[in-house]
This record gives C-alpha cells, sequence and structure tokens, in this order.
C-alpha cells in the first residue's frame, strides 16, 4: 500500500525546490504527496532560519505534530516525524533534545540521504541525526523525476554563500558557495520541461555568483547560462532569485536586454540605503553603485521592474540612516519588495553588535517604509489597467471558472477563462487593479486587438521606469 507524506515548507523558493526533491526521493520509497498531515505516515517540516523567531514556531507546530502521532500509535500505526532545513542544520542538537519525539534531523545537504535515514528511523529508537556537510554534492545523487506543479518549477543551481553578512546565517547553514555543472542544469530543465514546466526559475542564495562548469572544464556564468535554457524548446519564460547587487555583470545585464524568454522583472536586494549600515553589514555595494547598477539594468531592457529586501533598525542604525533609505526608495522605485525589522540570529555578528535599536523605534520606521512601499506598488498596479499582458495561467482560482496566473511582473492575475487554457500563456487585458492583484478579461473576449500588446510596450517601460 502507499503511504502518505506530508511536507510543510517555510520560507524560501530554495525550499519548496528541496521539498519537491524530496518527494522524488521518497517515491521510490512507495511514499506519495498528501495535501494534509492527519493521518500521514510521514511529515517533515522543512525549515527556514531567516524569519524571526523560527525555531519557536517550529517547536509550535511539532508540539501540534506530536499529537497526530500519539494517535498513529494508538492504533497501532506509526509516524516517522523529521525537521530538515536551515533551523535543523543550525539547531539540530536541541532539537533532540527538546523534542525527542522526532524520528529524523537533517540539515538541507544532506536529504539527498533520505532512504538510509528513513531505514535507520524504522528500525533504531532515538533520532536519526544528520548535520554534516557531506563531501559529495547531494545533487550527484538525485533521481531523474521531476515534480512540477501549476507549469511553474524551481530549479537550484547555486547553494551556498561566501559573502557573510553580519545579519544573516545562510553561510553556516547552508554552507559555502557551490556551482552546478552546466549539463547538468540543463538536463533538469528539459526534464521539468517534460514535467509540464513552461516557466523555470534559477535559483540560488546567491545566484548570479554561478560559475557552473562545462563538459571541457570552462566555466560559464548566469548571463550564459541563461542563454542556453532559452534555447531549450518549450521553456516560454525563465526568471531568477536571489541576486547579490555587486555581482551583476556585464554578461548578465546582456542577457536581460537579449533574451525575451528572461522576464523584465528582477528581485535585487538592497538591504539600506545607508552606506553606514552597508558597511555594517558586510555587504559589498554602496547605495551609490546600487542605484547606478539600476540604471545599467534600465538602459539595458527600460521595460524592467525590481523588486528588493528591506532591513529596518539594524543595530546601530540612525534616524538618517533610515532617511536614505526612504530616499533610495524613491529615487529607485519597486514593484514589489520584502521588508523587515532586524531580529538578531544567534552566533551571527550583528547579534553581538552595540546600539541595538529600540522595538518600537524599528516599528515606527517599519510602517513608514512600507506604507511607502505599497503606494508604489499600488501605483504600478493601477498603471497596467487598460494594458494588455501576457499570463501563464497557474491555477484555479476560488471562483467558479475562475483562473489564475501571473504577469511578466510577478502580479497575481484573476481572469475568467475556460479550464483547458490551464498552463497556457494567455494575453489579458487589465481591466482593473488591488494592492496585490489585477483582474483581467481574455483579449478575444474583450474584443481588443492582438496589436495592442505589441504596441503597449512603450507605456510598459514608462511605468516600469516612473514608479
Amino acid at each position: 500500500m502507499a503511504k502518505s507524506l506530508f511536507i510543510k515548507t517555510y520560507g524560501c523558493q530554495m525550499n519548496v525546490y528541496d521539498s519537491n526533491r524530496m518527494t522524488d526521493i521518497l517515491a521510490p520509497l512507495g511514499y506519495e504527496a498528501s495535501s494534509t498531515p492527519d493521518g500521514a505516515d510521514m511529515v517533515i517540516l522543512n525549515t527556514c532560519h531567516i524569519r524571526e523567531k523560527a525555531a519557536e514556531k517550529v517547536f509550535s507546530e511539532l508540539g501540534r505534530l506530536r499529537a497526530l502521532k500519539q494517535a498513529k500509535q494508538q492504533v497501532g500505526e506509526s509516524m516517522i516525524l523529521a525537521v530538515a532545513g536551515c533551523v535543523a542544520q543550525a539547531e539540530g542538537e536541541e532539537i533532540t533534545r527538546r523534542a525527542p519525539y522526532v524520528d529524523m534531523v537533517f540539515g538541507p545537504q544532506a536529504y539527498h540521504r533520505l532512504p538510509e535515514m528513513v531505514a535507520r528511523a524504522s528500525r533504531q529508537a532515538g533520532a536519526v541525526l544528520d548535520t554534516d556537510f557531506p563531501v559529495e554534492s547531494k545533487f550527484d545523487h538525485m533521481p531523474d523525476s521531476a515534480t512540477v506543479e501549476n507549469s511553474t518549477a524551481f530549479l537550484t543551481i547555486q547553494e551556498g554563500c561566501d559573502k557573510f553578512c553580519t545579519f544573516c546565517v545562510v553561510p553556516y547553514t547552508r554552507g559555502a558557495e557551490f556551482s552546478r555543472p552546466v549539463a547538468d542544469v540543463l538536463d533538469e530543465a528539459r526534464r521539468l520541461r517534460d514535467a509540464g514546466a513552461r516557466e523555470i526559475t534559477l535559483l540560488g542564495q546567491n545566484v548570479n555568483a554561478y560559475h557552473g562548469t562545462t563538459g571541457n572544464g570552462t566555466e560559464r556564468g548566469l548571463g550564459s547560462l541563461i542563454r542556453e535554457v532559452a534555447q531549450i524548446e518549450g521553456i516560454d519564460r525563465i526568471r531568477y532569485t536571489t541576486s547579490y547587487p555587486a555581482e551583476v555583470d556585464d554578461e548578465l545585464i546582456e542577457a536581460h536586454r537579449d533574451v525575451p524568454e528572461l522576464m523584465p522583472f528582477l528581485h535585487l536586494p538592497v538591504q539600506s540605503g545607508s552606506d553606514r549600515v552597508l558597511s555594517a553589514m558586510n555587504r559589498r555595494h554602496n547605495a551609490g553603485q546600487y542605484r547606478d547598477l539600476v540604471e545599467r539594468l534600465r538602459a539595458a531592457r527600460p521595460d524592467i521592474g525590481l523588486s528588493s529586501d528591506f532591513i529596518v533598525g539594524f543595530p546601530g542604525e540612525r534616524e538618517s540612516d533610515f532617511e536614505e533609505t526612504m530616499d533610495l526608495i524613491r529615487d529607485v522605485g519597486f514593484l514589489q519588495a520584502f521588508s523587515f525589522k532586524y531580529s538578531p540570529r544567534p552566533g551571527t555578528p550583528a547579534a553581538g553588535m552595540p546600539n541595538q535599536v529600540d522595538e518600537n523605534v524599528k516599528s515606527r520606521r517599519l510602517a513608514s517604509l512600507q506604507a511607502l512601499l505599497i503606494e508604489q506598488q499600488t501605483k504600478f498596479n493601477a498603471g497596467c489597467v487598460g494594458r494588455s499582458m501576457p499570463v501563464l495561467l497557474e491555477k484555479f482560482g476560488r471562483h467558479e471558472g475562475q483562473l489564475v496566473g501571473r504577469s511578466p511582473y510577478m502580479q497575481a492575475v484573476h481572469v475568467q477563462a475556460p479550464a483547458h487554457m490551464l498552463g497556457d500563456i494567455e494575453v489579458l487585458h487589465m481591466d482593473s487593479a488591488g494592492e496585490n492583484s489585477l483582474a483581467a478579461t481574455l483579449v478575444n473576449a474583450a474584443g481588443i486587438a492582438s496589436k495592442d500588446v505589441s504596441a503597449d510596450a512603450h507605456s510598459a517601460r514608462k511605468m516600469a521606469q516612473t514608479v
């Protein structure tokens, strides 16, 4: 009989990719994905250490899952309960101490050893703990199967980070930078295409540090890799994340200019607009260099839209530093952004820095910053009304006859459309806009000529530049 597997994924897209690969690895053992932990034979929490109080949230969830595990035991059945990901890597021994009912604890570099861990957990008492950084790459042991949902897929091409930003735990939980060989990436892209993917997002903790080797031993950067992925028939859209501004090179900028499959939307985390704070963060760019990079990108692809990350209340951040961040947001203009109050991560340099900012000050600054970002996002969405854009229809909406897709700018778009269009890229006319989504109609249904789509490129460029 098939066994049910439930994976709860926290955090970034790389964790989504890892969860899909864990599903693929466990499939030969008879596990099938379930949408609920109730009655599951295995539950995995794939954790993220970036968010505030990440570990406590995991322990809280484990407490709820313990009751489900005990209910299975009472009827003579069993549940394997596992914690994976960055919290497991950073706090594995603490998890086994505080939650001894957990069967497996393993880091993000060890999930290719899942079959061995499952076998050990099935025959021994106590947790199987695997948080070593293996000598061999986990990618060398991946199955050829590929999991694709909603015609979109993530593809990890690079892992780890050597930058050691003072607020970040990634170098300690994901390890040193590693880039997959070009041929391996292209092979997986083709498998994802064959499984139904029309859009692929290339992933890395520092994705534009990618330097994969070719068969003859030469290295390729991200810009070159994007060009090769774009040559795969059936891959209609390409995205990548997360970028490190100091490593956006000319080759990558030229890919934005030359490759139509590369979407005109880029997540480019800046974190702060203050050079003093950026230096304390150990970021390798300053505010002026970031502005210059934005100008170069817009010169190459005038309709490009930007997203970013911001940390408010970093240790020592003064009011003048915060105002410099607000000035940068006004100067650049962002279609979307992620913003957070600084919270210490144990073991990172910033956690021990003097002049920690008061929580009330952080909250006030974050509210002001988010209000400005929402204003920019709302303005851009409103400027899309009346335009026609190609939208990849990814899933069914909440209402009967409704499909939901993503625009080139990652906006959620709702449309009344027949079910057979699911997975298609359709030109839609944007009828109305909210803060987080757009409502649209099919171009043919709206009676709008197809030529309006190409003619709209000028307005797209104008809006992206003046948001």
